[in-house]
């Protein structure tokens, strides 16, 4: 007590005083204190060291903030203005343990810091034992091919359809970092579909041999190996396998109709509007789960065409397609321009041509 009690005394004439070291002195011997006590501290205590903390750290150099920031990443009750400012300061020495370390740190200082910082700055959030979607979304569409790669690697990230989506998406062209996605074991089937579609034929061995848990899938001839490992993938979904009855049991009672389709597309439920489509248009599962998947929009247009369906299930379709990423205005206009160019003859025509291609491609 008596030491808090010098302590304390000293700091109206240490803030009062330009001279930095003596600042810097002060910092430590109170950050002695606060660690020294940590977990004891009642609420209005923390305030108190905040308050104080955050005016000494006011204009001291870089190597005495990183070493305050040091030992506050790891304090449990860290005040939380101090590491706002050590989280958000332009030098990642500060910053990186930190954003790192401490479990302290709210989301909204780390949604600002992946939103506004450095690269590396991201680097540092991308380490933390934890990360919510919100976050993740921005390491994931800000960050470099390091960040990235660094983030896809944490166990313990969780990404929303749009992280996953720009994952995907960013992982073409990129074989370790369409790797590191392929390994995570949480990735909902659709992504892993479109990971794998658009994986060049050396990546999908290297799918297989990274990952024994899925290297049944790939055992036949890699040439086929999409549509088998579409196909394994489905036996394997409770989701999908749900998702199936339940489209059949609208077949069956005559309520699976366009407005059933549009709804489960807009729903953004990818396995029931897959399943109704395949059977509404009378075309392989595998064929019209490969065309949701894919980037190209010609196909859809043909199948909502095809059995005669608007122009509004079509764009609901397309935009479950292009996922929570979206489509421009633009994109849209250009797409409804060629579905109303489409004729119903033409589309039944291409459609039959992709029945006979599926059945002659289909694995033996």
């Amino acid at each position: 007590m008596n030491a808090q009690t010098n302590l304390l005394s000293q700091l109206d004439d240490a803030l009062g005083q330009s001279d930095i070291l003596r600042r810097a002195e002060i910092l430590r011997r109170v950050t002695d204190l606060f660690v020294a006590g940590s977990g004891s501290f009642a609420g209005e205590q923390i305030s108190l060291f905040d308050d104080v903390m955050s005016r000494l750290l006011a204009e001291l150099e870089v190597s005495a903030r990183a070493s305050f920031g040091r030992r506050m990443a790891v304090v449990r009750d860290a005040p939380p203005r101090v590491l706002r400012g050590l989280a958000l300061d332009d030098a990642i020495e500060v910053a990186g343990p930190v954003l790192s370390h401490s479990d302290r740190l709210d989301d909204t200082t780390l949604l600002e810091g992946a939103r506004t910082k450095s690269q590396n700055h991201l680097l540092a959030i991308s380490r933390r034992k934890r990360l919510p979607e919100p976050v993740t979304d921005l390491l994931v569409e800000r960050g470099d091919r390091t960040v990235a790669v660094s983030v896809a690697e944490n166990p313990g990230a969780r990404f929303s359809d749009f992280g996953y989506a720009t994952l995907v998406e960013r992982a073409q062209g990129d074989g370790g970092l369409a790797l590191t996605v392929w390994v995570r074991p949480e990735v909902p089937r659709q992504h892993m579909l479109a990971l794998f579609e658009q994986a060049s034929e050396s990546v999908r061995l290297q799918f297989a041999a990274v990952d024994p848990a899925k290297a049944g899938l790939l055992r036949d001839a890699i040439a086929q190996a999409s549509s088998r490992i579409q196909t394994e993938m489905r036996a394997r979904s409770a989701a999908y396998t749900a998702a199936r009855s339940h489209v059949l049991a609208l077949q069956r009672s005559g309520k699976l109709d366009e407005a059933r389709l549009a709804e489960f597309a807009r729903s953004g439920k990818f396995d029931e509007a897959t399943v109704a489509l395949a059977i509404m248009a009378d075309l392989p599962i595998g064929l019209v789960e490969r065309a949701l998947t894919s980037r190209r929009t010609e196909q859809i247009l043909v199948f909502v065409k095809a059995i005669d369906l608007g122009w509004e299930t079509a764009k609901a379709i397309l935009l479950l397609q292009a996922g929570t990423k979206g489509s421009s205005t633009s994109e849209l206009d250009q797409c409804c321009a060629t579905f109303a160019r489409l004729s119903l003859d033409t589309a039944k025509k291409v459609i039959h041509f992709y029945r006979l291609r599926e059945a002659a491609t289909a694995p033996r």
